[in-house]
């Protein structure tokens, strides 16, 4: 969020848009990717949705196209679009990874939680009120 905050303050919209859809492009595949691979190693899992395994290939063979064209016409946007994703890699360490960690570190995060949840509107309940409803 910091780095996009940033980067609105400072570039234009039309750059902006560019990292986004860089951004969302990369997730796409690498969706597509998990979509495989766990096709492939957990056949047996429930899946509500199944479809022929040609259409999710044929679909990274497009992806892998715009992709590397993407990275060669513009590796300047692209490469921006990687360090903003790669800025997501500290929280992951820090919020998940890291299993033992201080009470004040804990309080920080449980804290950025709740003021992140009451400022989009998105605080669940929780203990009893969750039982009654």
């Amino acid at each position: 969020c910091l780095a996009t905050l940033i980067i609105m303050l400072v570039g234009d919209t039309y750059t902006l848009i560019n990292y986004v859809s860089f951004i969302n492009y990369l997730c796409y595949g690498v969706t597509i990717i998990g979509l495989i691979v766990l096709r492939w190693k957990k056949p047996k899992i429930f899946r509500p949705i199944k479809v022929n395994l040609l259409i999710p290939i044929t679909y990274l063979a497009f992806w892998a196209f715009l992709l590397i064209f993407s990275l060669y016409s513009e590796p300047v946007v692209c490469g921006v679009g990687l360090i903003i994703i790669l800025t997501g890699v500290p929280v992951f360490f820090l919020g998940v990874y890291w299993r033992n960690k201080p009470k004040c570190v804990n309080r920080l995060i449980e804290s950025v939680t709740c003021w992140g949840q009451k400022l989009c509107f998105v605080v669940y309940p929780q203990g009893e009120a969750a039982e009654e409803e």
